[in-house]
Order: C-alpha cells, then structure tokens, then sequence
C-alpha cells in the first residue's frame, strides 16, 4: 500500500518532504558514524559526519521509471530535472502533480520513492525512453553515436549570449560558499546556475555530479525559468559527457568546472553550440568549443 503527499505544480505544499530530519528545503545530507581514529601510533573512538547516500525510484504514474542514487533532499527538484533532461517535460504545464510515496510493507523505504503524473496534453512512448535510458547508461556505446542520438532529440543551440571572463571567474567561489552539506563532511558535489551577470540563482549538492544538476534544472522548471538560455552553470569537479548533454536539455550555453572535461564532453558541446570552461581557478581558465563566448 502507498501512502503519497502531493505536491501540485503552482500550489503549495500539502506537507514537508524529507520529514525524517527536516523539509524539502533542507538537504538530509549527513549522518553521523561511529569510527575509530588513528594518528601518531594511537587510537581514539570518535564520531564522525558522513554523507548520506538512499536510493530514489522515480515513477510516471504506477510505472516504474529509474531508480537514482541520491543524497536526499530537494528531490521533488531532482524528478523534475530528470524528467526535463530525458526529455520527458519542457515546462510546469507538462506535470500535473509529483509526490512523494510510502511503501506501507517497508517503513526503510519512507521518502525513496516519489511519483509524477503528467497532464492529459503530454505523450510518451514509454518503451522507447527506458530503452533511451537503459542505452545511456551502458558502456560500450561509442562517441560518435552518443553525441548523434543526443542532438537527435535536442537541436544546437542558437544562443547569442556572450560573458565576461571576470563574471566567469567568480562562479567557483561564489558556489563554494552554497556547499554547506561540502563543509561538513567533504563528500558532496555541487551544481550552480548563474545568470548573465554572474549572480548566482540556485545551487544544489549531492552525492552524485549528475543529480546536483538535475536538481537545479529542476528548480528552474518549478520556477518557470526554462529555458535557460544566457545563463551558465557550474559545476564541481570534472565536466562529463552527461553533464553536457543535460546543459544541451535545458538549453544553458555555458557550463564551467575547476577542473577538466572529457574529450566526449568537449566534442559533444562543439557539436551543440555550447562553450566549456574547465580548470576554472582564480582568474586563469581554459575555454573549450565557441571560445568566443567568453569575453576577456
């Protein structure tokens, strides 16, 4: 038996998400752990914080969809990005309702699954999306056919935005200081959306790279911000493939890291229209692909 809180976009709250240590908008990021430290040839019985790291199934209707590895929190945020970046949705309208649901038989499964209901309008081919999805995540696929089968469902950008190297170079540590969850146990990524002025919007943790992204798309989607065009996100650590093709979905023309891409990421974001920076470090950085984007 499910027991679900619903959540209508445009509507308030019917009750707080995340509810075993705090609402929706506070991430459920940590836990503390026993362990045992050793340093000079002596050990100490200590406690320590740790990221927390739930499975989270997401559901169109009664259905099965995916199942994510996530740090919980803001995950009405992270569905909705999801459903965005799989091109399942492209605005609020497309998504009657999305809940958080209770599987009664297991209590351990309490806020690790929530469902989406989309509005009568939208059509899908169910099918065909966990085959998109079950191909994206296998290995093997070879470069070439990634990048075609993403711009088969999402065209290059046309996005005349240009940015100040400064503004640019101010995202990493104006999304350092977001990382509260970072702060206390050293285990969180990051994602950021900045606007053309380099002001930061929103940013995100979680455990994994792609999720923080996920949520932030989906924040803007709740928002009614999407398309993202002329604005940049940032990202920790390296800038994948996923991270790109996700950009591409929500059509941001800039995405940034402080450290590198990969080749994929550089050849999918020349393919797309889309400029990279990596190694985003005080006012040094490399820009990959549509290097004129970036204005010094």
């Amino acid at each position: 038996m499910l027991f679900c809180g619903v959540f209508l976009l445009g509507l308030p709250f019917m009750r707080p998400i995340g509810s075993r240590k705090g609402s929706e908008s506070e991430v459920l990021g940590s836990a503390t752990v026993p362990m045992r430290h050793l340093a000079d040839l002596r050990a100490e019985d200590r406690t320590d914080e740790v990221v927390c790291e739930e499975p989270l199934e997401i559901q169109l209707g009664p259905v099965s969809l995916a199942v994510v590895m996530r740090t919980p929190g803001h995950d009405e945020e992270l569905a909705l990005g999801f459903l965005v970046t799989e091109r399942v949705v492209a605005s609020p309208q497309d998504v009657y309702s999305i809940r958080h649901c209770t599987v009664a038989a297991s209590p351990e499964a309490q806020d690790n699954i929530i469902r989406a209901t989309l509005a009568p309008h939208v059509r899908i081919d169910l099918s065909a999306l966990r085959r998109n999805l079950y191909a994206s995540s296998s290995c093997g696929i070879c470069g070439k056919a990634t990048i075609e089968n993403a711009m088969a469902a999402a065209p290059p950008l046309d996005d005349a935005a240009v940015f100040d190297a400064a503004a640019v170079a101010a995202m990493p540590d104006r999304l350092r200081q977001q990382q509260r969850i970072f702060d206390r146990t050293g285990g969180l990524h990051a994602a950021g959306l900045f606007d053309a002025s380099g002001s930061l919007l929103v940013a995100r943790e979680d455990i994994g790279r792609h999720n923080a992204v996920d949520k932030v798309v989906g924040w803007a989607l709740r928002n009614a911000r999407m398309p993202l065009s002329g604005h940049m996100l940032m990202v920790s650590g390296r800038i994948s493939y996923e991270v790109v093709q996700k950009a591409l979905a929500a059509r941001i023309p800039l995405v940034a890291a402080v450290s590198a891409p990969s080749s994929l990421a550089v050849a999918m974001a020349d393919a797309a229209c889309m400029t990279l920076v990596g190694f985003l470090r005080g006012d040094a950085m490399n820009v990959y692909a549509h290097t004129g984007r970036v204005r010094s």
